[in-house]
């Protein structure tokens, strides 16, 4: 995913929130809708996220150093697993707790066009935040479906400012029904009911997040296409005769790491073999520029040597790569 992309898609969403949650509470103030507060302290929440993505975009651009040789690009991982945290916490158990109360201790709301007007405004501009993510997206997505995106994109903005555009949507949707159903019936239960849809929808998304996240943070594999290019590559069929068996790694979102063993022919002279790797890791990196940390290690490939091994997913098992 380009930073870029990214982050115009996460300050649309920013200027969004920030707008939408000053109206919320003013609304709050004047009707006393639990949907109004919970739909404030969610805008709230999805804007100290938006500034956790941009500030762990930040951190990510730090150079290596002898204590980190690989980089920094991981914070933007570690910034996106704590979106998910403050989205479950903040977001979905304080709307859980409100709409309880709500419905528990019910009352009518009062001056019912500060919480219609605010939420009509609010989809309007969440509206316009969602339309940046889904344009930024589909320069990436390709034939991907949007669950497909979300569970392989290896950059975290796109897909948290997408669930959380998602769910800002749904939960004004749900937060208008609510205030809707209550003023028509004038039960307030109604209006606690919808800040509980609220609250179980923004927790759903917070584990969705914190899944996909723990995934990056562990270490993802390149994705399919990206290891069929680099096995294209780095095989020229006169030095390289073969890929042995591979390993890679997303160090961060834009930056891969590619470790392999490669067969060169028995009588290579070691300048022969040093030029080959050279010229190895040159068209890896054309093939895929994100392809910046590349070690290729030498052997002669031997099919029956292969075939013993007793992993074949963790020793030499054939030309393909296995």
């Amino acid at each position: 995913m380009s930073a870029s992309g990214g982050t115009k898609a996460i300050v649309a969403a920013l200027g969004a929130n920030l707008a939408i949650a000053v109206a919320k509470f003013v609304a709050f103030a004047f009707s006393g809708s639990s949907s109004m507060l919970a739909e404030g302290v969610h805008s709230v929440a999805d804007s100290g996220n938006q500034a956790l993505l941009l500030l762990g975009g930040k951190k990510a651009q730090k150079k290596a150093s002898e204590e980190h040789p690989f980089g920094y690009g991981r914070e933007r991982y570690i910034y996106g697993f704590l979106v998910s945290i403050v989205l479950f916490t903040i977001g979905g158990v304080f709307a859980l707790y409100e709409g309880y109360e709500k419905i528990k201790e019910p009352h009518e709301i009062e001056h019912w066009y500060w919480p219609v007007g605010v939420l009509v405004f609010a989809i309007i501009a969440e509206s316009f935040s969602f339309r940046t993510a889904i344009k930024e997206s589909n320069q990436l997505r390709g034939k991907q479906s949007w669950g497909q995106f979300i569970r392989t994109a290896k950059a975290p903005e796109l897909p948290v400012v997408l669930l959380e555009d998602f769910g800002a949507l749904v939960g004004l949707v749900l937060a208008l029904g609510g205030v809707c159903i209550s003023l028509a019936t004038g039960d307030g239960v109604w209006d606690g009911i919808g800040t509980l849809c609220i609250g179980a929808l923004l927790v759903l998304i917070a584990l969705i997040l914190a899944a996909e996240t723990k995934s990056l943070l562990l270490g993802e594999a390149a994705g399919s296409e990206d290891l069929a290019r680099i096995r294209a590559a780095a095989v020229d069929g006169e030095t390289v005769t073969a890929v042995i068996h591979m390993r890679t790694l997303h160090l961060g979102p834009e930056e891969l790491l590619v470790a392999a063993k490669i067969a060169v022919r028995h009588d290579d002279t070691a300048v022969e073999i040093a030029r080959a790797i050279d010229a190895a890791e040159a068209r890896i990196r054309e093939a895929v520029p994100i392809a910046r940390v590349i070690y290729l290690e030498p052997d002669i490939y031997d099919e029956r040597a292969a075939a013993a091994g007793a992993d074949p997913t963790a020793t030499p098992g054939g030309p393909a790569g296995h």
